[in-house]
């Protein structure tokens, strides 16, 4: 028995190492790594659905705590580079990041725990396995919602695993990356099916299912994709500066001398770029040549740790100055602040600066979703301690309107960083009708480790989403130019002082992802909440008949 056991709990910890190897785990994601995305969880649901822990002492008890393993270890593992990343910039002692990460992974391993256990508590109270494995695709997916909207952590879902599968991710444009997790979910429920239902036709009916799907789902992944035309171009400015050292910019004469960096990047033309993500430090691609004769469509420097104040007069000349030294707008990643009356205090945002293409103001869009304890700290009376965590990051206040800006004809949708993480928001700049999507972030904050990739395939999918050319610039990598299929057509190399000149193209029709939203992974809400509710009900009216005077 205890040997048994002993494999439920080994069974646990290999489902969240099969499900870590679709994900970037220290850089860019071999492609063949993603097929472990179609039977990693099957280890999981066996664990939870054999007779060792549907038969033996507490198995609702054993179900949860099963899932909940493996979510915190599937956590620890995914996102490692919490620790590194507030080992360096969090300003906390030694062990704190480390005890941070832990508990990171403990809060949000709860969605795989409740995950398990409302599979177990369909088995239980059903007799079914059957009906356990075809409620889980819908309960994952509505607890994949739940971490976007409850605990606003919705990274690396399974669905990005697909990023690349051209077959597969047809779906994003539907039903966003929800669906993509969905079928990948359905292929492990019939794998698992294949393996723990009792002997007989209906076994082997879903053993045979799970691999003719997972083997047509697998083959889209080396189908080719449309590849648009770009014929407009715009200068990602990659300035690589240091997210975590003095400023670089405080000695005499170091402004202008970055300013002038600024404006030789960003009047780059002919150059190499790298066909694709980079793999390596080299710019070993082709040469790019615009497609303008005199000057892009569009030059964008980052979010980056600049000193750009938009009310300073030395920025707003400078800006001026380089839009019509290059001849084209701007939008330039910076620091805003606005005075509010009601509150009597000013309020600083983490803003992107719209300049045209003569050195006027445009407007400026202040990022509405910031990152909790980097940003700012939630619950501020509640985690008064919490404030080392953001030693060495400013207070931010969100902003509060999805602006589109009108560039030369044509229609731009932007959004700042951590952002592009949240799929239902993104879609609304789209929404609004904007024809391109540009991403400034500064990934600097995450280091060598896996999170640059992760973000990136992150803002793969929300241009799959929407079907719109994004642009993506990085302090210091990944800079890329997306296209609406979610295929990396340039990058540059990262921790290079380097621009981009990137085609790209504008697209103004609206996917039913981007007119609709979430509503598929809502209608799994609805489905989960309702089997749940009824198991209740089920189970407490069995409670109340094995009281005295009843019959069991």
């Amino acid at each position: 028995m205890q040997r048994n056991s002993l494999k439920l709990w080994v069974a646990a910890g290999l489902s969240a190492g099969l499900l870590e190897l679709p994900l970037p785990i220290a850089g860019p994601l071999p492609v063949w790594r993603s097929l472990f995305a179609w039977f990693g969880l099957v280890p999981l649901l066996w664990a939870i659905l054999s007779p060792a822990t549907t038969e033996g002492p507490c198995p609702l008890r054993r179900g949860f705590l099963l899932a909940y393993l493996c979510g915190v270890l599937w956590y620890c593992g995914n996102c490692y580079w919490i620790r590194d990343t507030m080992m360096r910039y969090g300003d906390m002692p030694a062990i704190a990041p480390v005890l941070l990460l832990i508990g990171f992974s403990l809060v949000l391993g709860l969605y795989f725990g409740v995950f398990g256990l409302g599979v177990m508590l369909m088995r239980r109270v059903t007799g079914s396995a059957r009906l356990a494995l075809v409620i889980a695709p819908f309960l994952w997916t509505a607890l994949e919602l739940a971490a976007a909207r409850i605990t606003s952590v919705p990274w690396d879902q399974l669905g990005y695993s697909q990023v690349d599968n051209g077959l597969v991710s047809q779906l994003a444009p539907w039903t966003g990356v929800y669906g993509i997790s969905f079928v990948l979910v359905v292929v492990n429920t019939l794998l698992t099916g294949g393996v723990v239902l009792a002997r007989g036709k209906s076994k082997g009916l879903w053993a045979v299912a799970g691999v003719l799907l997972a083997a047509v789902g697998t083959a889209g992944t080396f189908m080719s994709v449309p590849k648009p035309p770009g014929p407009a171009t715009a200068v990602l400015v990659q300035p690589n500066l240091d997210v975590g050292g003095d400023n670089e910019w405080a000695a005499p004469g170091e402004w202008d001398l970055h300013i002038a960096q600024f404006t030789q990047l960003a009047g780059e033309q002919c150059k190499t770029y790298i066909a694709g993500i980079p793999l390596t430090g080299a710019a070993t691609g082709e040469i790019v040549c615009p497609p303008y004769a005199t000057h892009p469509e569009l030059v964008v420097w980052p979010e980056a740790p600049s000193p750009f104040f938009e009310g300073d007069p030395r920025f707003q000349q400078a800006m001026v100055k380089i839009a019509q030294s290059v001849q084209a707008p701007l939008i330039v990643g910076g620091l805003a602040a606005d005075y509010s009356a009601e509150e009597n205090e000013w309020r600083d945002y983490n803003a992107a600066i719209v300049v045209a293409a003569d050195g006027g103001r445009v407007g400026r869009y202040d990022k509405i979703h910031l990152v909790p304890f980097g940003e700012y700290v939630p619950f501020q009376r509640l985690l008064f301690f919490a404030h080392k965590l953001t030693g060495k990051v400013s207070r931010f206040t969100p902003g509060e309107e999805r602006k589109v800006f009108r560039l030369n004809g044509h229609r731009y949708g932007i959004f700042i960083c951590y952002e592009a993480v949240f799929a239902d928001e993104v879609r609304q700049f789209s929404q609004l009708g904007a024809e391109v999507l540009v991403n400034i972030s500064d990934d600097g904050w995450y280091g060598d480790t896996s999170a640059p990739w992760q973000h990136l395939n992150m803002a793969r999918m929300r241009a799959i989403e929407n079907r719109r050319w994004l642009l993506r610039d990085t302090n210091n990598g990944v800079t890329s130019v997306i296209d609406p299929y979610g295929r990396v057509r340039q990058s540059i190399a990262r921790h290079e002082i380097d621009a981009l000149p990137a085609n790209y193209g504008f697209r103004d029709d609206v996917t039913f992802y981007t007119a609709h939203g979430d509503v598929f992974a809502w209608g799994c809400v609805i489905l989960s909440l309702g089997a749940v509710g009824w198991s209740l009900r089920v189970s407490l009216r069995r409670v109340l008949q094995q009281k005295p005077g009843h019959k069991s």
